[in-house]
Formats: structure tokens, C-alpha cells, sequence
């Protein structure tokens, strides 16, 4: 059987990322810490074993910056785009946006962390992947 390699980057090219399936956990979150990094109210993760991610662009592996006990938020030094989590334990976390086809089934977040700290207007769709079909 063959794995799945989804391949990624940042905004400018700099980092660019292949890492094989499967994609574990796909998850949205809206915890401070989350937000801050992104921008967003809310990010799009799903993690991969650190050694299924190999950093294939010119820059190589992005820059971090420890925000946790647990955890390096990884952005690029050149344009700044935010890229992931790279876990102390053997895990990376990547944003779902910096995926070259993020529109693929197995991306699609399954439950939502921190729901309480996302914005009362704000909504977010963790539910079947068929939901919302039929709509335009």
C-alpha cells in the first residue's frame, strides 16, 4: 500500500515540506497561544511523525520559537509565514493552509480545542464530511 505524501510550504517558498501519511488528528484550535501565531481566530493542524516530515525547500528546516514546555511554533524567516509545531515528543504539527492541495478528505478536522476561547461570531465545522454538500 502506498502512503500518501502531502507537500507544503510557505508563502514565499522558502520552507517547503513533504510529509507522509497518514495525516493524524486533524483538529481545529482556538487556544491563545494558537491564535497569536496565526493571526486567525482559529488554526487548522494535523499532525505527522516527525519522522515521516522532510524539510525539502532552500531554507531547509524553518525557524522556531519556544512557546511551551512541550512545543516550538516553526514559521519562515524570510516572509514570516507561520508553518506548524514541532512537538518534543516525535510529533509535527502542520497548519492545513500551507498544504499544496488542502482540499483532500483526510485534512479535514474531526473536533475542535479551546471552543471557549473562540469568538462568539466565529463558527466552526467539525462535522461529517459530507455536510453542507449541497450547499453552493
Amino acid at each position: 500500500m502506498t502512503e500518501t505524501v502531502y507537500g507544503g510550504g510557505c508563502l514565499c517558498g522558502w520552507i517547503r515540506y513533504e510529509a507522509i501519511g497518514p495525516a493524524n488528528d486533524p483538529h481545529t484550535c482556538s487556544c491563545r497561544q494558537c491564535q497569536r501565531f496565526s493571526g486567525a481566530p482559529t488554526t487548522v493542524w494535523v499532525e505527522f511523525p516527525r519522522d515521516g516530515v522532510c524539510w525539502t525547500g532552500p531554507g531547509q528546516e524553518p525557524s522556531t520559537f519556544r512557546s511551551s514546555d512541550t512545543t516550538r511554533r516553526a514559521f519562515c524567516q524570510k516572509c514570516g509565514s507561520s508553518i506548524g509545531a514541532i512537538d518534543d515528543a516525535p510529533t509535527i504539527e502542520l497548519l492545513i493552509g500551507g498544504f499544496d492541495e488542502a482540499d483532500q478528505a483526510a485534512l479535514r478536522p474531526r473536533r475542535h480545542a479551546f471552543d471557549d476561547r473562540k469568538p462568539g461570531w466565529w463558527h466552526v465545522d467539525t462535522g461529517p464530511a459530507d455536510a453542507g454538500a449541497d450547499e453552493p
